[in-house]
């Protein structure tokens, strides 16, 4: 028997030998899944959401912040695979957004006390310097673009259901607010996704609204560029890849969809997958948009090649709804991780297809 890759995928080579015609005969099989490089527990909550930053002081081990339903965002070393930090800023409720916004020492988080938090962390700090108020108290995630050195802007849910408010940061200045028109019945804002083409373009916000459509909102005009009707329900998680201007969207059914813009900024779908089982609670493209990951309310993180959507593995060790999933960029070995948050409380941490 011999292993070799294949496309990324192992494979174990057998050779056998048919007693007919005396001709070897090579049958290819398929490796079962992998199980998780390692697994962080003692959270002993539910883990709503992940992020990685990879430029600390252990360049070869990135940084994970997570959040959890009983209010805490855990930062862990992953070389010692321990807490270093616990945050507690949102007074016992769920935080259900985190992302560092300016290396490892500012961290943004979002809770159901209807705030968002700017956290201090330099020089072994833990401060709340500022924060905004949410009058919205849905489960709307954020999403944060940087436009310019030291400025950022931040999509958020709106004071009215169906509103997004659109912030810079660190001023708070409001850069829009984006309401559909009364007779659109979109329903509340779902998934938020900030781009732009370029580094100093007009930056654009897709939406995921509680109607099944995705919408794309044109920020320095305020207006709707493109609607696409793409779920039967609403619309839990969308990613975007601005390089090859195509996205990927999943709901509470079992079907995941992708879709385009065209020259024209029209939305088109461009291919669907049926999936076995219902409900994705999250979806995300690796930074090098060669794979991308799925989180499954079957317990289940299902990974897809990017390019022509292709089922590549499912991983199968959660024993709870899979809430949300992370890649980390680059370490200096090169090595891209997987994290896998769940309502079991764990944090699976997988080492996957690195050399596609």
């Amino acid at each position: 028997m011999l292993d070799i890759h294949q496309g990324g995928i192992p494979f174990s080579i057998y050779a056998s030998m048919n007693v007919n015609t005396g001709t070897q005969i090579i049958v290819g099989m398929a490796l079962p899944p992998p199980d998780p490089q390692f697994v962080l527990r003692g959270i002993n909550a539910e883990v709503n959401s992940l992020h990685f930053y990879c430029g600390g002081q252990e360049p070869d081990y990135p940084i994970l912040f997570s959040g959890s339903s009983s209010g805490l965002i855990h930062i862990w070393n992953l070389k010692t695979r321990r807490v270093d930090t616990i945050l507690d800023g949102h007074g016992g409720k769920s935080v259900y957004w985190v992302e560092a916004s300016c290396g490892s020492d500012r961290l943004l988080s979002q809770g159901r006390n209807q705030k968002i938090c700017l956290w201090d962390l330099a020089e072994g700090r833990n401060t709340v310097t500022d924060s905004v108020f949410i009058e919205n108290v849905g489960f709307c995630k954020c999403s944060l673009l940087t436009v310019a050195e030291g400025r950022w802007i931040m999509a958020m849910p709106g004071k009215d259901l169906d509103e997004v408010q659109v912030l810079e940061l660190p001023s708070k200045t409001s850069v829009c607010t984006l309401k559909p028109e009364a007779d659109a019945k979109l329903g509340m804002p779902m998934c938020l996704k900030l781009w732009q083409h370029d580094f100093g373009s007009c930056p654009f916000l897709l939406v995921g609204y509680e109607d099944g459509s995705v919408i794309l909102w044109n920020l320095s005009e305020g207006k709707i560029v493109s609607r696409l009707a793409c779920h039967q329900e609403p619309v839990m998680s969308l990613d975007f890849d601005s390089e090859k201007t195509k996205g990927i969207s999943g709901s509470s059914e079992k079907m995941l969809n992708v879709w385009s813009l065209d020259e024209q900024q029209n939305l088109k779908v461009w291919k669907k997958h049926k999936l076995v089982n219902a409900g994705i609670a999250d979806v995300t493209i690796r930074q090098d948009k060669k794979i991308l990951a799925t989180a499954g309310w079957d317990h289940r993180i299902r990974i897809f090649g990017w390019k022509k959507l292709k089922p590549l593995a499912m991983l199968d060790y959660h024993t709870a709804t899979v809430h949300c999933v992370s890649f980390s960029d680059h370490s200096r070995t090169g090595e891209r991780l997987l994290a896998a948050g769940s309502k079991d409380h764990r944090i699976s941490i997988w080492s996957i297809y690195n050399q596609t």
